[in-house]
C-alpha cells in the first residue's frame, strides 16, 4: 500500500548517478480529471514551514508555499504561522502534517528541535479546529519515506536539517517513530550532534561530510538495508564519492509528498 501512495506521490523521477531528483508536476485547475479528497500537506521544520495541496492522486495543485519557523517555536506561534499559511491555500478537504519528533496519535510526544512546550501538545486536534478538517500527523521523516521508498526490502530514511530524521520500512510497510538521531555514535556524542545543522556550522562542510560517511558505514551493517535515502535541506552538500552504492539523494519535496500516503 505505501508502495503504490509512494508511486503516486512522486511525480517525475530522475536519476543521476547517485543522486535521486523528484520534479513534482503541478497539476492546475483546469486540469483536474479526478474527483477526491484534496489534502493540505504539512511539513514542520527546525527551520521552515512548508506546505502545498496535493490532488486525490498526490499531484500538487499548487505551488510549494514556504516561510521560516518562528522563534521560540512553540505551539502558539508556529500555529499562528501556520494559520497564516493555510490562508493562502487552495481549497483542501483535509490535513497531512510531517513533525519533527515523536508523534502518538496526533499527540506530540518529543520536539528536540523546537520549543520543550511541544511535549504532549494534541497537535492533530489544534489543527483540526483552525481548519475544521480531518488531520493525521506522523513524524517527518516517516512521511518524507513515504514519498521515497520503492517498498522493496528494508529501506532506511535519514533527513539531514536541523536535526537527524530517521524513517525504517520493510516491504513498504513503516516501522514508525525512529529515533537513530539521539542514539549514541561516537566519542560520546550523538548521530544528531555530529551530523546536525550544528555541527555543520561548528565543524564546517569538509568534517560534517566526513561525519555523515562514518554514519552511513556504522549504519549499514546494523539495518542491511537495501537502499537508504538521504533527504533534508543539508543533503544536498554531500558529494556523489561521500556515497555507497545504495544510497540516493532525494528532493526534499518528498516530505510533503508523502502526505498522501497517511489516509491509505
Amino acid at each position: 500500500m505505501a508502495k503504490k501512495a509512494a508511486k503516486r506521490a512522486s511525480g517525475d523521477r530522475r536519476t543521476a548517478g547517485r543522486r535521486t531528483v523528484r520534479k513534482p508536476r503541478v497539476v492546475r485547475e483546469t486540469q483536474r480529471a479526478a474527483a477526491g479528497p484534496r489534502t493540505l500537506a504539512i511539513d514542520i521544520g527546525g527551520t521552515g514551514l512548508k506546505m502545498l495541496v496535493l490532488d486525490p492522486h498526490g499531484k500538487p495543485v499548487n505551488e510549494r508555499g514556504r516561510i521560516a519557523t518562528p522563534q521560540p517555536a512553540t505551539p502558539a506561534s508556529v500555529l499562528r504561522a501556520l494559520k497564516t499559511l493555510i490562508a493562502t491555500q487552495p481549497p483542501f478537504d483535509r490535513v497531512s502534517v510531517g513533525f519533527p519528533g515523536v508523534v502518538h496519535d496526533g499527540v506530540v510526544k518529543t520536539a528536540p528541535n523546537l520549543a520543550s512546550s511541544w511535549q504532549g501538545h494534541d497537535l492533530a486536534q489544534a489543527l483540526r479546529t483552525a481548519t475544521r478538517k480531518p488531520v493525521r500527523v506522523c513524524n517527518d521523516a516517516d512521511v518524507q519515506g513515504l514519498g521515497d521508498i520503492d517498498g522493496k526490502g528494508v529501506e532506511l530514511v535519514l533527513t539531514l536539517g536541523t536535526g537527524l530524521g530517521s524513517a525504517l520500512f520493510v516491504d513498504g510497510r513503516l516501522v514508525p517513530n525512529l529515533e537513530l538521531g539521539h542514539h549514541p555514535f561516537r566519542h560520546g556524542k550523538t548521530y544528531e550532534e555530529l551530523v546536525g545543522k550544528a555541527a555543520l556550522e561548528k565543524s564546517g562542510k569538509k568534517r560534517w561530510r566526513k561525519h555523515v560517511r562514518e554514519a552511513l558505514a556504522q549504519l549499514d551493517p546494523i539495518f542491511n538495508y537495501r537502499t537508504i535515502y538521504l533527504g533534508g535541506g543539508n543533503a544536498k552538500l554531500l558529494k556523489p564519492s561521500d556515497l555507497p552504492k545504495n544510497a540516493r539523494i532525494t528532493s526534499n519535496e518528498a516530505g510533503l509528498l508523502g502526505g498522501i500516503a497517511l489516509w491509505r
